[in-house]
C-alpha cells in the first residue's frame, strides 16, 4: 500500500478490502453441492426403480419413475456444476446461474412430493435457502 507523503497532502485512505465472496454465498455454494449430490442419489434411485418410492395414481404431473429419475439426475449434476462455479469464481454469472438452477430444483422437488414426501420437502427447503443466500450474498457484496 503506497501512501502520499508530500507535505500538505491528505493521507491516503487504504481501500476497503472485501472478501472474494460473502459467507452467505459460500454457504449457498456448499448447499448447492449437497443438494446436487442428494438429487443425483434421488435420480439414481428412481432410475433403478427402487421399491422405496410410492407410485401415485391420478397425479397431475405423472411421469414414469424413470423419467423423474433422469430429471433429478441431470438437475443434480447441473446443480453440482453451479456450486463449483460459485465456489471457484464467485462471479455474478455463476450466482445467477445458481439461482436459476436452484429454482428449477425447488420446482422439480415440489412436483416430486407424492413420490417421496420427506426427502422432497427437505430438498425444496434447501433449494429455496440457496436462492435466498445467493441473492442476499449478491446484495451484501454490492455495497
Amino acid at each position: 500500500m503506497a501512501t502520499d507523503t508530500r507535505p500538505g497532502s491528505a493521507p491516503a485512505q487504504p481501500a476497503a478490502s472485501h472478501g472474494h465472496t460473502s459467507g452467505a454465498t459460500v454457504l449457498a455454494a456448499s448447499l448447492m453441492l449437497f443438494g446436487g449430490v442428494m438429487a443425483i442419489f434421488e435420480g439414481i434411485s428412481a432410475i433403478a426403480e427402487d421399491d422405496l418410492f410410492v407410485v401415485t395414481r391420478n397425479y397431475v404431473f405423472e411421469f414414469s419413475l424413470t423419467g423423474w429419475g433422469w430429471v433429478h439426475l441431470i438437475l443434480g449434476f447441473v446443480l453440482v456444476l453451479a456450486g463449483i462455479a460459485v465456489l471457484g469464481s464467485g462471479a455474478l454469472w455463476a450466482r445467477f446461474f445458481g439461482v436459476f438452477v436452484a429454482s428449477l430444483g425447488a420446482i422439480a422437488n415440489f412436483l416430486w412430493i407424492p413420490y417421496y414426501p420427506l426427502w422432497a420437502l427437505v430438498l425444496v427447503a434447501v433449494n429455496i435457502f440457496i436462492v435466498w443466500a445467493l441473492c442476499t450474498g449478491m446484495h451484501r457484496e454490492a455495497e
